[in-house]
């Protein structure tokens, strides 16, 4: 879980995804043939085989700020989104500021509650209601903070005995699924593009630009998805369950996974026992939505890891989950050219 454990706690933000980049380029080196950055920052990772063209996507980029106002004598910061927050889950949370020359530890503050209105007190908390506090006296962010700096949360990444825990998991969890079954792919039966996308949480823009690019046959992508089996929630608001296997996903609001392609995950899974669920997702979309519309078209599929607390900085993902993707990839590699696409 090291790997997964540096991913998570590195910082990137769409548009800022250099750390893990790097972090992907040393781990591929040796594995593949050729890795480059396209101007839009996407890293696009080729390792030449025989068979159809496959395009792997799992996006670098977390959920984030940039620095858009310093409030005059307490030099507070407000912050920009990029990408969607729960403002509940915010308040309180400790946060870097990555300025130019110093990374700046903070917390995100909000108006007391003793000083609410009963008005205020029954609202829920709105982004426009943050604020970023350094602890420094304004002429000093001033000094040390520009409008545009990066904002991440902070959060140490924990292994437990079952599942794992910490911030970004979506979709740092997909971007270590890829690397593993690059890794342990025995033989490659297609002629693969690994792309560790930017830009996804703002989207999908990344991917669509590496779409035309790489003018992949198969895409598919990888990231977190709905596991909600918990308290108040039943039937198909579930998603899928969080222990139960990867996801093989048919459809979300941005893509329909290629029936062809769905046939195929299930049948290699259960040649291989790897435990998986199915899912449909009624609101949200990965990468996928942006492959297939590339050049003529493109079969898609998405692979999904369960998580629950999604957008938070506690996504929690089980082990079991992220080994059974890895596996279900990994065969997939290794036997491509025996997939069908026909859709008849």
């Amino acid at each position: 879980m090291e790997l997964l454990k540096r991913l998570s706690e590195a910082a990137g933000i769409p548009g800022y995804e250099a750390a893990i980049r790097a972090i992907i380029r040393e781990e591929l080196s040796g594995h593949v043939d050729t890795i480059e950055t396209d101007p839009l920052g996407n890293l696009i990772a080729h390792r030449k085989g025989n068979g159809p063209v496959v395009m792997v996507a799992a996006h670098m980029d977390e959920i984030g700020f940039i620095v858009s106002f310093i409030e005059k004598e307490t030099g507070l910061l407000r912050i920009h989104p990029l990408g969607g927050f729960d403002p509940k889950t915010l308040i309180s949370q400790r946060v870097t500021v990555h300025g130019e020359t110093a990374k700046l530890i903070g917390c995100i503050g909000s108006k007391p509650i003793h000083t609410m209105t009963e008005e205020e007190k029954k609202k829920l908390p709105e982004l426009k209601d943050l604020f970023v506090d350094l602890g420094l006296p304004e002429e000093r962010v001033r000094e040390l903070v520009s409008l545009g700096d990066m904002v991440t949360l902070r959060q140490e990444f924990i292994a437990l005995e079952n599942v794992v825990s910490g911030k970004a998991l979506d979709d740092r969890a997909g971007v270590y699924v890829a690397i593993e079954a690059i890794k342990r792919a025995k033989k490659t039966a297609c002629d693969l593009y690994f792309v560790g996308t930017t830009q996804e949480e703002v989207g999908l823009r990344g991917a669509q630009a590496a779409g035309f690019a790489v003018n992949p046959q198969i895409g598919i992508a990888l990231d977190t998805t709905l596991a909600v089996e918990m308290p108040g929630v039943s039937g198909p608001q579930r998603v899928t369950e969080l222990g139960k296997g990867v996801a093989i996903k048919l459809a979300d609001s941005a893509s329909i996974s290629h029936p062809s392609l769905v046939r195929a995950m299930k049948r290699i899974a259960e040649q291989h026992d790897i435990t998986y669920q199915m899912e449909i997702l009624p609101r949200g979309g990965t990468d996928a939505g942006a492959i297939q519309r590339a050049h003529g078209g493109a079969a898609v599929i998405t692979l999904s890891l369960p998580s629950r607390y999604v957008h938070s900085v506690v996504e929690m993902v089980h082990r079991d989950d992220l080994e059974g993707a890895i596996a279900l990839l990994a065969a997939f590699i290794e036997t491509a050219d025996t997939v069908d696409l026909s859709l008849e």
